[in-house]
């Protein structure tokens, strides 16, 4: 990290950083790395126990007489409210200021109902799931959604996919009860850094999240960040259409579209077809591993036509990694394998020469790992953490127009976040 020096520089956001990152543990560290004076460390120190966002303890080295009490990040020192919503499924946590998942539930919920059932529902799981909790200890609420979200507003805008949820500014929403820091993307946008961050941060810096599940979607992480493109709409793989796909009608109007014939919806559509009694994709897990012909048939196939599409992303994008998460992934070795089979044959030599191909290390987790990063990010952002703490100068309100009490909205440009 480049270093900042001289005392007007080094706020109190920033010795937060340098505690969090382990490169100052001790009020000496901090004047050493800063050059703050004493008196001036001594007082962000202060700021920062007062708040909770830092303890100490004295099991420090020592080179003779009292040892230094060194200073630790305190994760427990708030919680952060998280939703993962899906198509189908939606998961529902308590994170601690680290990104830890604390308390967790998982439901199926139709999204499409619309935001007068599905975003009440959330508020009341999030009350149980604090207990005995104070909401004071809430410092931050993330979700990410299965639409096209404007990123700045929390609102998405999505015309054909939760068209109820059109227009829908969610933050003002949830701060109305929790008066924090809200922040809303899409679904696979959360899930792709959630992977990212904490599977393959320490491993590579560019990586292809692919999401097949009801739906198909892909985050893309380039140089260690998403990559949203000029609208938001990078990455919006499931509506590149393949070939031979049969003629299937997209929900987007076009024809063929990856996503109309290998998500987990196009399986079950086929199978049915074929005459087998399908309801769920448990039912198409349990006759592949029957060996049942029709089903591998099925499955291979929407493997080789999303593995069409995402050859064509490495061609592209050039990543170090792909990774296919979502239901149809997790449960089906066979779509994998035509993935892998797809983009070995029709991506360039170059492109793939050290190309890995896996399937999720986190599973469904990465989701709510995703959406507390990005309330993270944010909050405890130098800045935000500075406004939070009342710093000269600096807007005390969060994003939703709340007051930040905890740490506050760091400002971006506004950018649009694709839907899945």
């Amino acid at each position: 990290m480049a270093r900042r020096s001289g005392p007007a520089l080094a706020t109190t956001g920033e010795v937060l950083r340098l505690i969090r990152d382990g490169e100052a543990v001790t009020r000496a560290d901090i004047g050493r790395v800063t050059g703050l004076s004493r008196p001036a460390v001594a007082l962000r120190v202060a700021e920062l126990l007062d708040h909770g966002l830092v303890v100490e303890d004295t099991e420090g080295p020592s080179t003779g007489g009292r040892p230094p009490a060194r200073l630790a990040f305190n994760a427990s020192g708030g919680v952060i409210l998280v939703a993962s919503l899906g198509a189908s499924r939606t998961q529902v946590a308590l994170c601690d200021l680290a990104g830890a998942e604390l308390a967790r539930t998982d439901l199926e919920i139709d999204v499409e109902r619309g935001p007068g059932v599905v975003l009440p529902l959330l508020l009341d799981i999030w009350a149980d799931l604090l207990d005995e909790r104070p909401g004071s200890a809430v410092r931050g609420a993330g979700l990410g959604v299965p639409a096209t979200v404007e990123f700045a507003a929390g609102r998405t805008e999505s015309a054909r996919v939760m068209a109820s949820w059109t227009g829908v500014a969610i933050p003002p929403l949830i701060a109305a009860r929790y008066p924090v820091p809200v922040f809303v993307d899409n679904d696979v946008n959360v899930v792709a850094m959630g992977e990212y961050r904490a599977a393959y941060a320490r491993e590579v810096a560019d990586l292809l999240f692919v999401k097949v599940s009801t739906r198909i979607g892909a985050g893309v992480i380039a140089g260690g960040e998403i990559l949203r493109g000029a609208l938001g709409a990078a990455g919006e793989i499931g509506h590149i259409p393949v070939t031979d796909g049969g003629g299937v009608l997209c929900r987007c109007g076009n024809i063929d579209c990856v996503d109309s014939v290998a998500s987990g919806t196009a399986i079950l559509r086929d199978l049915r077809a074929r005459g087998r009694e399908v309801s769920s994709l448990d039912d198409v897990v349990t006759l592949v591993r029957a060996g049942d012909a029709e089903t591998m048939t099925v499955v291979r196939r929407a493997g080789r036509m999303l593995g069409e599409v995402v050859a064509s992303a490495v061609n592209i994008l050039n990543p170090a990694v792909v990774v296919l998460g979502g239901d149809v992934a997790e449960k089906f070795q066979p779509l994998v394998s035509g993935v892998r089979e797809a983009v070995h044959r029709r991506s360039t030599a170059l492109s793939t020469r050290s190309l890995r191909i896996e399937r999720s290390r986190l599973g469904p987790g990465a989701g709510i790992t995703g959406c507390a990063l990005m309330v993270i990010d944010h909050i405890l952002a130098p800045e935000a953490v500075d406004a939070s703490l009342g710093a000269p100068g600096v807007s005390g309100t969060g994003p939703s127009g709340g007051p930040a009490r905890a740490p506050g909205h760091a400002a971006r440009r506004p950018v649009a976040a694709r839907g899945s």
